[in-house]
């Protein structure tokens, strides 16, 4: 990547000021996943070396984690539709995908979430919030910078395995 990192590139426009490294983390990480999947082969999506998690679990779960964090930062249920999409997030598809549809998605998860922070006010962010079935304690902004970190968590995760699973498929990635 050329440039500074987007937490250096100044204000995100419209996201108030204790979200701005919120939006950065989520902006960079999407940059990164761009150049990830750009050389991803596809036959190495589902490849789990050493039986870690494959880079098509990685790249689902990104856009169906932060889909559920911010579903949850709302104050709202997950859906029925939510939880098969988790069910699935790590198992290849009957449909083949490729990793540029994976990615996309994660494009597509991004933009929701960057919407959804534009949208909430400053005063919001400490709301009690409930997690999961068993409604653990978290709040507005404890949704979203988890969100945040999760997701380049998760990044960091997909670009090794990417990298290894690629190798094994006799290919490579570039930096």
């Amino acid at each position: 990547m050329s440039g500074p990192e987007a937490w250096l590139r100044g204000p995100v426009e419209g996201v108030t000021p204790m979200l701005q490294p919120v939006a950065h983390a989520l902006i960079q990480a999407r940059e990164e996943v761009r150049a990830i999947v750009a050389t991803l082969p596809d036959d190495a999506l589902w490849v789990q070396p050493a039986g870690a998690a494959s880079a098509g679990f990685h790249l689902r779960h990104l856009s169906g984690v932060l889909d559920r964090l911010l579903t949850y930062a709302r104050g709202e249920a997950l859906s029925a539709g939510q939880l098969a999409a988790l069910a699935r997030e790590g198992t290849p598809p009957a449909v083949p995908v490729t990793a540029r549809a994976l990615g996309d998605a994660f494009d597509a998860a991004v933009d929701a979430a960057l919407a959804q922070l534009r949208a909430t006010p400053a005063e919001a962010l400490a709301t009690p919030r409930a997690v999961g079935r068993a409604g653990l304690p978290s709040t507005t902004i404890g949704l979203l910078a988890h969100a945040a970190e999760h997701t380049m968590r998760h990044v960091g995760q997909l670009l090794v395995t990417a990298r290894v699973a690629s190798a094994i498929h006799g290919g490579y990635l570039r930096a």
